[in-house]
C-alpha cells in the first residue's frame, strides 16, 4: 500500500535560509545534504575559525538553537549556523566535510565508522523518544514492544484490538482505526524506536529492520512525516494516530492534545519519559566506552524509561584548518560544561551526561585537530 508523505518543517531563529531550504524543500525519503555551494561560500569564514556549521537531528535542534544563541552572544566573533535536516543527513554532511558538526540521535556503529572513517561520536546530552497517540478521552495507555511492532507491521489495525485491551484493563478503547506515523527523512528517532521494537521482540521486529532509514511495512493508511515537528503536526491532525516523537517536543505534543503512552521496559513495567524515569534508566547502564558509542535501549530498571539515548556530535577528527579545529573544540567544550546546565536542558526534557561519560566526551573533543 502506498504511503502518504507530508512535509512540515520548523526552524529556530538564526538558522540560515539556505539550510532551512535544505531541511524543508524535498519530498524524498531523505532530505538533501547541505549544498556544496553554501559550504564553499562559508569556507573562508570556517577556515579562520569565525564560523561553525551544523546540520542533523531534529530532536536536538531546539536545544542546539539555545546553545547557538547563548554561545554566539558570549562569543560575538563566531557565527554558528544550524539546520534541522535529520540525523542521517547530519552524519553524511559531517563525513563529506559540508559541515563541522553532524548532530545525531544515533551513534556510529563499527560498520558506520568503516563507511565514514575519521569521524568521532561525541556524546553531548541525554534525550528520549516518546510514543504518542491521538485518542480523545484516553489519558493513560500502556504499550509494549510486541504490540507496537504488530501495529507498525499492520497486524493490529484497531485501537480496541484484544492485544491492546489486555495491556489496558479497565480502559474503554474506541473501535477506531490506527494510523501509524513514521519519519520520511533519515532519522535518529527512527533508529531509537526500531531499536526498542527489536530489543523487546526480535521475532516481531528483526534487527535487520533497525536503522535511521528503513523499509517500513505496509500498515493501512500509514503516514510518513518529515522531522519531529512534522510528526507532531501530523499526529495532532489525525484521529487515531500513533507516533514516536522526541522529548524536546513535549510542549508541542501537549499543545496538540496528544497522549503519551506508558512504554514497557525490560522488567515489564510501564513508564513515561519523565526526568526521573530517564535518570533511572541511565543509571542502569555503564559509562560510555572510549568511542562514545553506547546503546541505552530497553533498560532493566523497573522504574526506568526504555527509549533513551545520548545525543551526539558527529565530527571529523581532523578538521580542514587549525583555526577551525580550535573553534569547534571550544564550542563543544562549552556545551559539555556551560551549555549542559539545567537551565538549558530542563526546557527540552534532556539530562546532563553522567560524569564518567562527560570525561569520555571531553577526551574525544580534545582529540580534534586541524
Amino acid at each position: 500500500m502506498a504511503k502518504k508523505i507530508r512535509l512540515v518543517c520548523t526552524a529556530a531563529a538564526l538558522v540560515p535560509l539556505t539550510l532551512l531550504a535544505a531541511a524543508c524543500g524535498s519530498s524524498s525519503s531523505s532530505p538533501p545534504p547541505a549544498s556544496k555551494a553554501t559550504s564553499n561560500a562559508a569556507s573562508s569564514s570556517n577556515a579562520n575559525g569565525k564560523s561553525i556549521s551544523e546540520t542533523g537531528s531534529t530532536l536536538l535542534f531546539p536545544l542546539f538553537g539555545t546553545w547557538q544563541t547563548a554561545y554566539s552572544t558570549a562569543n560575538a566573533a563566531v557565527t554558528i549556523t544550524s539546520g534541522a535536516t535529520g540525523s542521517g543527513t547530519g552524519i553524511a554532511d559531517a563525513s563529506e566535510g559540508l559541515v563541522n558538526i553532524g548532530a545525531s540521535d544515533a551513534y556510529l556503529s563499527a560498520a558506520d565508522l568503516e563507511k565514514y572513517p575519521g569521524l568521532l561520536n561525541i556524546p553531548l546530552a541525554v534525550a528520549s523518544v516518546m510514543v504518542n497517540y491521538n485518542l480523545q478521552g484516553i489519558k493513560n495507555l500502556n504499550l509494549n514492544g510486541t504490540v507496537l511492532a504488530q501495529i507498525y507491521t499492520g497486524k493490529i489495525t484497531m485501537w480496541n484490538d484484544p492485544a491492546i485491551a489486555k495491556l489496558n484493563p479497565g480502559v474503554s478503547l474506541p473501535a477506531m482505526k490506527i494510523v501509524t506515523l513514521h519519519r520520511a527523512d533519515s532519522s535518529g528517532s527512527t533508529f531509537l524506536f526500531t531499536s526498542y521494537l527489536s530489543a523487546q521482540d526480535p521475532s516481531a521486529w528483526p534487527s535487520s529492520n533497525v536503522g535511521t532509514t528503513i523499509t517500513w511495512p505496509s500498515a493501512p493508511g500509514a503516514l510518513a512525516e518529515t522531522g519531529s515537528g512534522g510528526m507532531v503536526t501530523g499526529c495532532g491532525s489525525t484521529k487515531g494516530c500513533i507516533a514516536y516523537i522526541g522529548i524536546s517536543y513535549l510542549a508541542k505534543t501537549t499543545a496538540a492534545n496528544l497522549g503519551q503512552a506508558g512504554v514497557a521496559n525490560k522488567a515489564g513495567k510501564y513508564t513515561t519519559a519523565t526526568p526521573a524515569a530517564i535518570q533511572a534508566a541511565l543509571a542502569s547502564f555503564p559509562a560510555a566506552p572510549a568511542s562514545g558509542a553506547e546503546p541505552l535501549i530497553n533498560t532493566s530498571a523497573p522504574t526506568g524509561y526504555p527509549i533513551i539515548n545520548y545525543e551526539y556530535a558527529i565530527v571529523k577528527k581532523t578538521q580542514p584548518s587549525a583555526a577551525e579545529a580550535t573553534a569547534v573544540k571550544a564550542f563543544l567544550n562549552w556545551i559539555l560544561t556551560t551549555g549542559d546546565s539545567s537551565k538549558n536542558l530542563d526546557t527540552v526534557g534532556f539530562l546532563a551526561l553522567p560524569s564518567a561519560t562527560q570525561s569520555v566526551a571531553t577526551t574525544l573533543v580534545n582529540s580534534i585537530s586541524g
